[in-house]
């Protein structure tokens, strides 16, 4: 087993790594809308969604993945009313490969974001 932690990631909020890498598959931690300064990217759904993947991403090449080998996501968010809002940022990103996903709605997240994403990769 490997441990994947990035300093181009947020610091994670308590005790636990960016990712897992064990038998050639990387499980990430769930991701939220922080930048590299611990804060808040915006209040939007929009932009909060692209700065959780962008984080995904660099946990992902840090672990020797990318978004191209995810087999699974797991998106949590605090209102459905957004489902379409993230699946418009989401699809930008999973344009031609979409991996099996699940999204659910949360009654609270970590420092009240409104979206939050882990996910299962393949290591290259």
């Amino acid at each position: 087993m490997e441990i994947i932690n990035t300093n181009k990631a947020p610091e994670a909020l308590g005790p636990y790594s960016h990712a897992t890498v064990v038998n050639g598959l990387v499980y990430t931690s769930g991701q939220i809308p922080l930048n590299l300064e611990g804060e808040i990217v915006s209040d939007d759904v929009k932009e909060q969604t692209k700065q959780v993947l962008e984080n995904l991403f660099v946990v992902l090449k840090e672990a020797g993945s990318d978004l191209d080998n995810v087999v699974k996501t797991t998106i949590f968010i605090s209102d459905m009313n957004n489902f379409q809002y993230i699946n418009e940022v989401y699809g930008s990103y999973f344009d031609k490969h979409q991996p099996a996903r699940s999204c659910v709605e949360v009654a609270r997240l970590p420092k009240d974001v409104k979206v939050e994403i882990e996910l299962i990769s393949k290591v290259k």
